[in-house]
């Protein structure tokens, strides 16, 4: 398989006057970014960054930020993406973790930027137009140099990224790529999502998550435009799909929440979207609904993966089948293990929870984590890599994804999964966002607990009764519930139950009492 610097050479050469690149005044084609990028690697030269060397990036999506991608792909430098909110205590972790040799920053980021001590010994570049400081290099400079155009300086067996898993638990851990699982990965999005030549996405998903990355590599495959958008606002997310005439989006369902609920959706011209894909966490029903009878796409695309392996499952038509992550992707093979196996062999009955593994020899994988042996350890079983999601198979074979095997709520010495309520209470057209964890009580071990975010006022029995109704066993209907201003999410929208159950929130004010 041809090395991703190679890959996107015949991109250019292919497609050298398509629209590439967007980034608000910035329009580039692929051989205007080509010479970009090309100056950028042979800057890279210069400074004495050595193909196998680590360079941290600490941006938004943004021209740079994607040009520093595709010149660590063909200078052969691990380019290892950290989220542009980074403190300055993580910072220094990843630098040290990555043994990192250069660091490219902007504004957003210049706080731990600045207050790193490990940045210190680094070659730091900082991107955007503000003053530097002494020893600092300018991004945008080194990517406007004459330079000849760059050549690819390593094989399809390098590392090519290296992303951090999001350590909610524990201290983040490193996943190295390869050169080849990474180009699969990109293949495999181009074919499971149907994309055409010319497409056009919304490069909002960050740089340093799997679904923004494996968006970019796509587009590339294909001579489409990635259309950056830094930091996700709908109202700013609606007048690019508009104006730069969108064709897919591919977010995590929290993005499509506020999209669809921000004022001006009812008057943008979404026409031209016709393939949704979304990934990251589970779509409730209520969402999946809005958004099918919104868009009427061609293609709505449930994918189920990881950092560590991109695609696990794939649903292409989510509607039809509402919770179904469906069945494994092109480029790999899984199954459900019964909970707490001793082997993978062990397989999970038709309609048994159990705990989700997918094949490490497929060609989307990752071979093991960065310097841990210890999660080697628990997450590489005999070929299988165990996902920590839980799980089962239908009868038709399609995965229903069900939460995480941390997740999962022991209520009386049942085993309650918080996703099948969530979708349940989504349903609710007085619910905007719900999340349900179990929280410790002295009868049940732990009580089902829904916090809600409404729309409009609706009471604790109002919700009650429509779970029941909706056939919900007894068991697993919310013992108490809690109405909140907001549901906590990390940067890329994914749902923290662990600060739910930690207290973290905040208890919407209570109606006027002539509240309609």
């Amino acid at each position: 398989m041809l090395d991703l610097g190679t890959s996107f050479l015949a991109s250019v050469a292919r497609d050298p006057d398509a629209l590439a690149l967007v980034d608000g005044d910035v329009r580039l084609s692929y051989a205007q970014w080509l010479k970009r990028i090309s100056s950028l690697v042979a800057a890279f030269d210069r400074i004495g960054l050595k193909p196998g060397d680590h360079l941290i990036t600490a941006l938004q999506n943004n021209w740079q930020a994607a040009t520093a991608h595709w010149a660590c792909q063909l200078a052969g430098l691990i380019v290892t993406p950290v989220n542009w909110r980074v403190k300055v205590d993580e910072l220094d972790f990843y630098i040290e973790n990555s043994e990192s040799r250069a660091l490219i920053y902007q504004d957003v980021s210049e706080g731990a930027a600045a207050g790193s001590t490990r940045a210190a010994g680094l070659i730091v570049i900082r991107a955007g137009s503000a003053p530097f400081k002494s020893g600092e290099l300018s991004l945008d400079a080194l990517c406007h140099g004459e330079t000849p155009e760059a050549t690819a300086r390593v094989s399809a067996e390098s590392w090519s990224i290296m992303l951090y898993t999001s350590g909610t638990t524990s201290r983040p851990k490193g996943v190295p790529r390869r050169h080849h699982a990474e180009r699969a990965a990109g293949i495999a999005h181009v074919a499971q999502n149907l994309y055409r030549r010319g497409e056009r996405t919304l490069g909002v998903m960050p740089l340093y998550h799997t679904m923004g990355v494996r968006s970019l590599i796509a587009m590339s495959l294909i001579g489409g435009t990635f259309v950056c958008l830094p930091r996700f606002d709908a109202q700013r997310a609606l007048a690019l799909i508009v104006s730069e005439g969108i064709t897919n989006l591919y977010l995590v369902p929290t993005l499509y929440h506020d999209l669809v609920h921000c004022e001006a959706f009812a008057r943008s011209d979404i026409s031209r979207v016709r393939k949704l894909g979304f990934a990251g966490a589970s779509m409730t029903d209520g969402l999946l609904r809005k958004l099918a009878d919104a868009f009427r796409p061609d293609l709505f695309v449930n994918h189920y993966g990881s950092s560590e392996i991109y695609t696990f499952t794939i649903d292409q038509d989510a509607p039809a089948k509402p919770g179904s992550a469906g069945k494994a992707g092109i480029n790999q093979r899984v199954k459900v293990m019964k909970l707490n196996a001793a082997s993978v062999n062990d397989a999970a009955d038709v309609g048994e929870e159990g705990e989700i593994v997918a094949l490490l020899a497929g060609d989307e994988s990752f071979e093991g984590y960065w310097r841990r042996p210890d999660a080697d350890v628990r997450a590489l079983r005999d070929g299988w890599y165990c996902t920590g999601d839980t799980g089962y198979v239908d009868r038709d074979g399609d995965i229903f994804v069900t939460g995480r095997v941390d997740d999962m709520i022991i209520t009386g010495g049942e085993n309650v999964s918080p996703v099948e309520i969530e979708s349940c209470l989504s349903l609710h057209p007085a619910v905007l966002e719900v999340a349900v964890v179990g929280l410790p009580d002295e009868r049940w071990g732990k009580a089902v607990t829904a916090f809600v975010k409404r729309s409009r006022l609706v009471t604790e029995p109002d919700l009650d009764e429509f779970c029941r109704d909706s056939g919900l066993a007894a068991f697993k209907r919310p013992r108490r519930f809690v109405f909140v201003d907001a549901i906590p999410k990390s940067p890329v929208g994914k749902l923290l139950r662990r600060l739910l159950v930690a207290g973290e929130y905040q208890i919407e004010p209570m109606p006027p009492s002539n509240a309609a």
